[in-house]
């Protein structure tokens, strides 16, 4: 049979969407390593690696793709096949089908100049929340000149080949020969789904190179499928009793001391001398706040002038690192105090109520707890983790029409969200009770919009103007807190809820998760630079310290103060690390490990310590076992 025959019999019309499909895929991934070519670790072995693994990859994507039509082409008749209005009904579901993997392509364009990644679990996290991700894109895109380009592209790939798919409307075949041809190409699909992972296109250490070997398509799904990775099946874990016991070990300081000799149980008894200290605690998360952005950081573009004055008279922490690189992780960090486990945060995970959170510690001790938040908290799962762990919940519901002066797709304007804050503080103040505010902002973050004449950038210029208007609004936010009876007594922070990216030339590139903590409290702490290696696991200890009360503590974290971490944990979705002592130890799906020397922004291959990797496995094998087995709740 020859090549001609096959493309006009019944399954001609799956080789040209197949090619198109092949067609439109390597003109994405050449696009992308054009893009960051000076990223990318290119030579022409690489380059032979970076298209025969994405040719495969991409044949694997359409072998999933193209089930419910296979089906179909083996069971519907030839009378059915080849009616008129049969072919009419193809034409539009074969011109739709281009149009999304053209839209498909632009989108990924526009998704790597964001995160420098294909399309992972942050797109399906996307795909949930179609009205601000919509809002969002209309935004920030001019969407009618991507649309029209992706209807005029689609009809104009039509067109060219219109001419071979009427002739498969002509085609007769038998159902023992459609039965043969439909099994070759399931098969193909089956032992792909079961077989194939996303490491399997791991071909260098170059997290660039190896993502361009990706389909983008394919990493949908495959995130959809591993959206929680169970810890002891895809990495290497100790005995848990082993894993416990050097926990203890790890979590001992000098002013604590184990409630209980069950090895399994790490709640410990954290005291302070002299009395409880009921100062407010007004938390500020900044979207996307980079410590790359500082002065004090090398930075010259001079956007945080305002913060960089705040940090000066400021206790602040210049080794300070995320947990992970998205917002509902930095909650995580922040509240829970637990390093950052494969798969979604705890914040989008089900049966996360009732935890141990900074919020449940305070409430007990007599404060308002509050989640304040600029847009709609139902996104990510944030109110119902909120409100079901110690939190009030304040977010866009709440703010009148007359609160409002600029808002855009995530929500209100910085300067609203800090004047809301200020209103729930003045509550609490009356009621004679201390607070413990967690604010959210979300003005740093794309179409990266904010009131015009603030600055002197304009507003929808990229983001170096939105994170110059949110150190305007933060120094306003705390001038004008200067008015009110609780700012004597108020801790404000300063931390970030994220890097603004976390792309790199390696699997978890370090100095992406480099952000400021800046503690500002003018009547209680005396300035201050801390040096100390940490990360956003050990903010609620130390907030617990500055505020000296003696509590029961689940926390994974140290008073960065008193008990000096030097030690950070990070992440991403799947790979899991412990940064100390300039090693940074990374556990990966499938029992891998990996260690890397740390110089700068240069990571490099080093060995291994079995005490280092003992360390790592510990500190992510009994955070998930607390979580899943309900270990991590909080008790009055």
């Amino acid at each position: 049979m020859t090549f001609k025959n096959i493309l006009h019999s019944r399954y001609g019309g799956l080789v040209l969407f197949g090619f198109i499909f092949l067609a439109i895929s390597t003109l994405v991934r050449t696009i992308l390593l054009i893009t960051d070519l000076q990223n990318i670790d290119l030579n022409f072995i690489r380059f032979i690696q970076i298209y025969s693994i994405g040719l495969f990859y991409d044949l694997v994507c359409i072998s999933y793709f193209i089930i419910p039509y296979v089906l179909y082409l083996i069971f519907v008749p030839d009378k059915i096949f080849n009616s008129k209005i049969h072919r009419w009904i193809s034409y539009v579901i074969f011109i739709i089908t281009i149009g999304i993997l053209v839209f498909s392509g632009i989108g990924e364009w526009f998704f790597w100049e964001e995160f420098s990644v294909r399309y992972n679990f942050i797109a399906v996290d996307y795909l949930v929340y179609t009205h601000e991700v919509i809002s969002n894109i209309r935004e920030s895109y001019p969407m009618p000149l991507i649309l029209s380009g992706m209807l005029l592209i689609s009809g104009g790939i039509f067109a060219l080949v219109k001419r071979h798919f009427d002739a498969i409307f002509q085609s007769e075949s038998r159902l023992v020969s459609r039965l043969g041809i439909g099994f070759i190409l399931l098969s193909f699909a089956l032992v792909s789904f079961f077989t194939i992972t996303k490491s399997s296109a791991t071909i260098t250490e170059n997290t660039y190179s190896n993502e361009l070997a990706h389909n983008g398509i394919y990493q949908i799904f495959s995130a959809f499928r591993n959206n929680e990775l169970n810890y002891n099946t895809f990495y290497q874990s100790i005995p848990d009793k082993e894993a416990f016991t050097n926990l203890r070990e790890l979590m001992k300081t000098t002013n604590s001391e184990f409630t209980s000799e069950d090895v399994f149980d790490v709640s410990r008894k954290i005291t302070y001398p002299g009395a409880d200290k009921n100062y407010n605690v007004m938390l500020i998360t900044v979207e996307s706040l980079s410590a790359s952005f500082f002065t004090e950081f090398g930075n010259k573009d001079n956007i945080t002038p305002n913060m960089d004055t705040i940090a000066q008279k400021s206790l602040f922490f210049t080794n300070f690192y995320a947990t992970g690189t998205r917002t509902v992780r930095g909650m995580e960090a922040l509240t829970l105090s637990l390093p950052p486990t494969p798969g979604f945060s705890i914040v989008k995970r089900p049966n996360n109520e009732g935890m141990f959170t900074l919020g449940n510690v305070l409430s007990s001790k007599g404060y308002n707890s509050s989640f304040i938040y600029a847009g709609n908290g139902y996104f990510d799962n944030m109110n119902y983790f909120f409100e079901n762990n110690g939190y009030k919940v304040v977010d866009r519901k709440d703010f009148k029409d007359n609160e409002v002066t600029f808002e855009n797709a995530w929500g209100v304007c910085d300067e609203d969200l800090f004047a809301k804050a200020t209103q729930v503080a003045d509550s609490s103040y009356k009621e004679g009770k201390p607070f413990h505010n967690f604010i959210m902002t979300t003005s740093n973050h794309r179409p990266y919009t904010y009131p015009d004449s603030k600055i002197d950038i304009p507003s929808h210029s990229g983001r170096k103007g939105a994170v110059k208007y949110t150190d305007f609004a933060i120094a306003k936010f705390l001038r004008e807190a200067k008015d009110h009876e609780w700012f004597k007594n108020t801790i404000f922070v300063i931390v970030a809820d994220h890097c603004a990216s976390s792309a790199g030339k390696s699997s978890l590139p370090v100095d992406k998760y480099h952000i400021p903590l800046i503690i500002y409290a003018p009547h209680i702490i005396q300035p201050a630079t801390n040096n100390t290696l940490a990360s956003q696991i050990d903010f609620a200890p130390t907030i617990m310290g500055l505020l000296n009360m003696d509590y029961t503590s689940k926390f994974f974290g140290k008073d960065i103060l008193t008990d000096q971490p030097n030690r950070a944990l990070m992440g991403t979705y799947q790979i899991v690390g412990l940064l100390q002592s300039n090693k940074l130890v990374l556990q990966l799906p499938v029992k891998q490990t990996e260690c890397f020397s740390i110089t700068g922004e240069e990571q490099n291959t080093a060995k291994i310590n079995p005490n280092e990797l003992k360390d790592v496995i510990t500190y992510y094998q009994t955070a998930s076992y607390l979580f899943h087995n309900k270990k991590y709740s909080f008790d009055n």
